[in-house]
């Protein structure tokens, strides 16, 4: 998975037209998204008390599209403090929006929000799976044609996280690599908040035979690691909250979006008797709005926000 992803020939490396051409996100989805975003950034610089810099840092960027779209929407009052930057392995695009910054790693002593948007799906894990005995073994793949079997045991590391967070199921995805991966993340933030937005699940609904997918131009394919297409698994959101070590609310997207404005509500009929053109566009944002908070879509995404060196009076979120 990590040469897949991330080696020299790896889908999010060395792939012509970035991650967009495959899979859409919320990010892709609508500027609403973005919308949304910049109200909690609105309150995180409140909570901050409105300092010189506030950093707004986005993990796993892609091609910049949020923070370019976030740059364009700061009032002035932020524009003039905002530091953007986004933490991408890819080199930066061409005609990426030169206020904002970019990086390969997580800069530190963040003060301001840190954004990983679908970005832990992404992080390399093991998967473990049943032998004949019923013993769990590590799953081995080809990568050049996806052909799986099993290989040797799992390690103690392997074996502890799965007796806290997974106990259950044949097939299972050993999730530490992930809680690490973001522990570190808000570890770079010394005041303010991190946001986690990724699909996944909870101890309590574990899927039985994990998650792990492909993605190849739109569509959903096997997950062959040969670095053509994108190869994913589900976040174990409880777990990776756990491991920040902070204080934070885990909430569905629908339910933040709608806290943050966005409800998907058609327009009023009237509207298009006495201004045809406000219609249309209220009507375009509405589907956009629906397509974000859609329950069996991006609306199921989770969000995970940490709050990091402020006094939380309450929920950022709701």
């Amino acid at each position: 998975m990590t040469a897949g992803l991330y080696g020299p020939d790896g889908f999010f490396t060395a792939r012509a037209g970035g991650p967009s051409q495959h899979f859409r996100t919320s990010v892709h989805a609508s500027p609403l998204f973005a919308g949304a975003l910049l109200t909690l950034v609105e309150r995180v610089d409140a909570a901050l008390g409105h300092p010189k810099a506030f950093d707004l840092v986005d993990v796993g960027a892609g091609g910049g599209e949020l923070l370019a779209t976030l740059r364009a929407m700061l009032p002035d009052h932020l524009a003039r403090r905002a530091r953007l930057t986004a933490v991408e392995v890819a080199p930066r695009p061409d005609g990426l929006d030169p206020g904002v910054g970019w990086r390969r790693d997580i800069p530190d002593g963040i003060v301001g929000l840190l954004v990983a948007t679908e970005w832990l799906d992404n992080v390399p894990l093991d998967v473990l799976d049943l032998d004949d005995a019923g013993r769990r073994r590590r799953v081995e793949v080809e990568p050049a044609t996806g052909k799986e079997s099993l290989g040797g045991p799992p390690d103690a590391a392997d074996l502890f996280w799965l007796s806290r967070w997974w106990p259950a199921g044949g097939r299972v995805e050993i999730g530490w690599p992930r809680d690490a991966a973001w522990a570190d993340a808000v570890d770079h933030v010394r005041r303010g908040c991190a946001l986690a937005v990724d699909y996944g699940h909870l101890r309590a609904d574990r899927p039985p035979l994990g998650t792990l997918t492909g993605f190849l131009g739109g569509r959903q394919v096997p997950p062959v690691p040969d670095g053509s297409r994108d190869v994913t698994a589900h976040v174990a959101m409880d777990a990776v909250a756990a491991a920040a070590g902070t204080p934070y609310e885990l909430i569905r997207q629908r339910e933040a979006l709608k806290a943050l404005g966005i409800d998907g509500a058609r327009p009023p009929l009237d509207l298009a008797h006495r201004d045809p053109a406000a219609y249309v566009r209220a009507l375009s944002a509405a589907g956009a709005a629906a397509e974000l908070i859609e329950p069996g879509g991006l609306g199921a995404h989770w969000w995970l926000l940490h709050t990091v060196g402020i006094e939380r009076r309450g929920s950022m979120l709701l």
